[in-house]
């Protein structure tokens, strides 16, 4: 039987510059994954730009990751990864494309330290603060330290905001869909002088703004027409309260039609992206878009936690992933979400012990979120220590990774005003 290693992932460790050896190979890689969508690289204010300097990047799917290198050619970076990369693919491999290895969601000291590092070493960083991959393709929150760490490290800040990422394969049905074509554009949007008169507000606000996107507004701009038999598969995970009878957890999707169980009500979704009604409904409610659905929910989770009957209190089961070697099997738990955060109760493997793990509203900006995380475990979100990162997966109705996401960011909101 395979010994069980429980020692915490070494974030002190300074990652290493991307191996040279590997670059030629890596770039043909990417070039090759990319071609089908003839990716398209728009380069701004970038002439004359040398490191150091940081990159940020939107995050819509696994695609991101084969457009960043190209884009950055013929300069090497280091990324920040989440250790579920480094655990999927291997720490030795990881480290020789430059990953460095965090936790979503915490105050990671040892993090802010090695791109301080890098930067003096003369280097590009590339960090991705969405933290996740787009739910509807359209830009996510992301935390005010980000204006913090650009004050502080004092090098220009680029932005890579790619397009058709998410199209070819949303997180909800990572099927590939053909035809999609891939835009990204890379722009200097700060230098060293700038920042040093700019306040974090002011820093953040440009960030946002020129990180902002809409995959299905990109979509109709550019008449890309999806095909794919199955496209509304899986729609139903991050739609999953219909806008008629107001219901949640009732909708279901398959093949290109998203429906209502509870009212009847169905949805084709076209192969420019759009939302047509083709069963019952109000027709004073228009969620075509897929976005304005999606925000729609956001509303009314905020609604239910001013109102005080939003609750969230599932058993689930909970693997935890202390470093880049394996995941441990926690067993069933419980999961409560109230006004002050999270409450995880759970056998410890670590205290050998049943605890409850609390994790405040105040920490917490957001929240990881996955569908159906490696194709195969569901729903999941995590909860993450210094130690270990927890996946929770849910073992009875009532938990959307989805609505625990707008609760989570709503609830910190509330919690720093």
């Amino acid at each position: 039987m395979k010994k069980i290693n429980t020692i915490p992932f070494d974030t002190k460790r300074v990652p290493p510059k991307q191996n040279i050896f590997f670059m030629p190979f890596l770039w043909l890689a990417c070039f090759v994954l990319t071609r089908s969508g003839k990716l398209k690289i728009k380069k701004v204010n970038m002439k004359g730009l040398k490191p150091p300097y940081l990159v940020l990047g939107t995050h819509h799917a696994f695609m991101d990751f084969y457009v960043t290198p190209l884009a950055l050619f013929p300069h090497r970076a280091n990324y920040v990864s989440e250790l579920e990369g480094f655990e999927a693919y291997g720490e030795w491999l990881y480290r020789q494309i430059g990953c460095l290895g965090t936790r979503k969601f915490i105050n990671d000291i040892d993090l802010v330290k090695n791109i301080s590092r890098i930067m003096k070493r003369k280097g590009i960083l590339v960090l991705y603060p969405e933290a996740r991959y787009a739910n509807v393709g359209t830009s996510s929150k992301f935390p005010d330290s980000v204006g913090k760490m650009i004050k502080m490290l004092k090098v220009p800040v680029v932005i890579i905001n790619m397009q058709g990422n998410y199209l070819q394969s949303p997180i909800w049905n990572l099927s590939k869909r053909k035809g999609v074509k891939l835009n990204t554009t890379l722009t200097k949007v700060l230098t060293p002088e700038q920042i040093k008169e700019m306040s974090v507000s002011d820093i953040n606000n440009i960030v946002e703004e020129k990180m902002r996107y809409d995959e299905y507004k990109y979509q109709a701009d550019n008449n890309i027409r999806i095909s794919y038999k199955e496209r509304a598969k899986g729609l139903h995970l991050p739609l999953y309260q219909c806008p008629v009878c107001e219901k949640e957890f009732s909708m279901a999707s398959e093949g290109i039609i998203l429906s209502c169980n509870n009212c009847m009500a169905k949805w084709e979704m076209n192969e420019l992206g759009k939302l047509v009604k083709v069963a019952a409904g109000n027709d004073s409610l228009d969620f075509s878009h897929i976005p304005d659905w999606y925000e729609w929910e956001r509303k009314q989770v905020e609604k239910q936690i001013d109102a005080g009957i939003y609750k969230l209190n599932c058993r689930v089961k909970i693997e935890a992933l202390p470093n880049a070697v394996n995941f441990i099997d926690c067993g069933e738990g419980h999961l409560v979400h109230k006004k002050e955060g999270f409450y995880l109760t759970f056998y410890d493997y670590r205290k050998q012990e049943e605890t409850t793990k609390f994790f405040s509203s105040k920490s917490l900006f957001s929240i990881h979120t996955e569908y159906d995380y490696r194709s195969k475990k569901g729903q999941c979100v995590t909860l993450s220590t210094q130690e270990d990162t927890y996946f929770i997966y849910p073992l009875e109705e009532g938990f959307n990774a989805t609505k625990i996401q707008f609760a989570t960011e709503y609830l910190h909101d509330l919690a720093t005003r």
